[in-house]
């Protein structure tokens, strides 16, 4: 399964102008679970999707009490630099979308 089946939210947002950070909740503990305990959803997976080193990932974190993953990126284009697209940071979390974790 992918996650936009099992997450009931992703979002993504700008952490300063030079950081963005990304959110993942699950629907449910049970599916939350699952997905931590099989190791699909780490460092090394969002690194594969977003196309950088698995350094470049900032403070992957499990939040239990949430049933929520949470990491940061540095930007690749400082928010509202002369190239960046999405200054708030809201629409990079859409490489995650298509990540299988189940």
């Amino acid at each position: 399964m992918r996650i936009q089946e099992i997450a009931s939210v992703v979002r993504s947002k700008n952490a300063g102008p030079y950081i963005i950070t990304f959110d993942v909740f699950f629907a449910d503990r049970e599916t939350y679970q699952e997905v931590r305990q099989g190791g699909l959803l780490e460092i090394a997976s969002v690194a594969r999707a977003y196309g950088v080193s698995p350094n470049e990932i900032l403070d992957f974190a499990y939040y239990d009490f949430a049933a929520a993953v949470k990491f940061s990126l540095r930007r690749i284009v400082v928010s509202g630099g002369q190239g960046d697209g999405d200054v708030y940071g809201a629409q990079q979390h859409a490489p995650l979308l298509d990540l299988v974790v189940l």
